[in-house]
């Protein structure tokens, strides 16, 4: 199979139109949920998700943090549906992300939090899904059919329906016009060359992704990625928690990709990026200055939040290629299935 051929790639080269045709799909069901949630602040959010939508669910972490001062926690199922424990969760935002809107743990977690009278909103890209079902508010992916196994536009809709969540929450103008703009961006981020990287990670048996910031979510994103389409174990790390141990680990026969954001967090990752440069890493950072080294082409800054969504969508096409010259079928890992069940 070719990289042409793939579905995946298809599907990647359709993020863009998913994010546009989205504003339409949420227009009428944000602003209601925004209200419900500036009516009664909770004090704490609890996202549930798994995979790629635990990833968005850290990006939306990351938002709603850093935009309205509330903090947010990951729910772990488990809890109620293996040792059937009630949270207390009263008054308080529970979000699941599910692309399928079918794994178990998932819709039980939603439909018990709902019980003890959280708000609860689920992202699916299936409306009419279980998860749908057992929770208050339906927030619509609106990525259309993604028949790939590993996602990319469902993780893309799922970060840009979060950003504009917490656009109309936090009423951030600035981010909502960032995200009306991402669409185009998210066209021209694809078409970067991200060649180098790619000429890097062929013969590699293990990686480190980094991020800070806005970009965490992405390091997460990238690392899964890396194990799902060309079997080449990936870890990722925070810049910060990367110090606390790991950079043990640091060799030239270890690569070190990392997503730098735009933002206050921008000079320490540049400054981790040199100093790993002296412990002789295989250092590979995105920067949109033209020769900066080890440089991975990234979009000129516009807005951090929207930025650090186009650095996975360039991700995503050069891993499509990457797979393939591994000898791998991006559209169908090994031991995986589209839609996964746990309890």
């Amino acid at each position: 199979m070719t990289v042409i051929e793939t579905q995946m790639r298809s599907e990647i080269s359709e993020a863009p139109e998913a994010v546009r045709r989205q504003g339409e799909a949420l227009g009428a069901i944000l602003p209601v949920l925004a209200e419900r949630l500036l009516r009664a602040p909770p004090q704490l959010v609890v996202t549930c998700a798994r995979g790629s939508s635990a990833h968005a669910a850290t990006f939306g972490k990351h938002l709603i943090e850093r935009y309205l001062g509330i903090a947010v926690a990951a729910a772990a199922p488990n809890i109620t549906t293996i040792y059937h424990r009630r949270l207390r969760l009263a008054g308080q935002f529970f979000l699941a992300i599910s692309q399928s809107g079918m794994s178990n743990d998932i819709v039980e977690q939603a439909a018990d939090a709902r019980s003890c009278g959280a708000v609860t909103a689920c992202l699916t890209n299936d409306t009419a899904s279980p998860l749908a079902r057992a929770c208050e508010f339906v927030l619509p992916m609106a990525a259309g059919p993604e028949l790939s196994i590993p996602a990319t536009k469902t993780f893309i809709a799922s970060a840009a329906a979060l950003a504009r969540l917490v656009a109309i929450w936090a009423r951030d103008a600035a981010l909502a016009r960032a995200i009306d703009r991402l669409p185009d961006r998210l066209a021209a981020a694809a078409g970067l060359d991200w060649g180098g990287l790619l000429e890097g990670l062929a013969h590699a048996r293990s990686v480190v992704t980094i991020g800070r910031g806005p970009t965490l979510a992405i390091a997460r994103e990238a690392a899964l990625k890396l194990k799902e389409t060309s079997n080449l174990h990936a870890e990722a790390f925070s810049a910060a928690e990367f110090l606390h141990g790991p950079v043990a680990l640091v060799s030239p026969r270890f690569p070190v990709l990392m997503f730098a954001p735009t933002d206050a967090a921008a000079a320490g990752m540049t400054e981790l990026a040199a100093d790993l440069r002296t412990k002789g890493a295989a250092v590979f950072i995105t920067s949109a200055q033209e020769h900066a080294p080890d440089r991975l082409p990234a979009l000129p800054p516009e807005h951090a939040e929207a930025d650090a969504i186009c650095l996975i969508q360039s991700f995503y096409a050069m891993v499509v290629r990457l797979a393939a010259k591994r000898g791998m079928d991006a559209d169908r890992p090994r031991h995986l299935r589209k839609i996964t069940r746990t309890r």
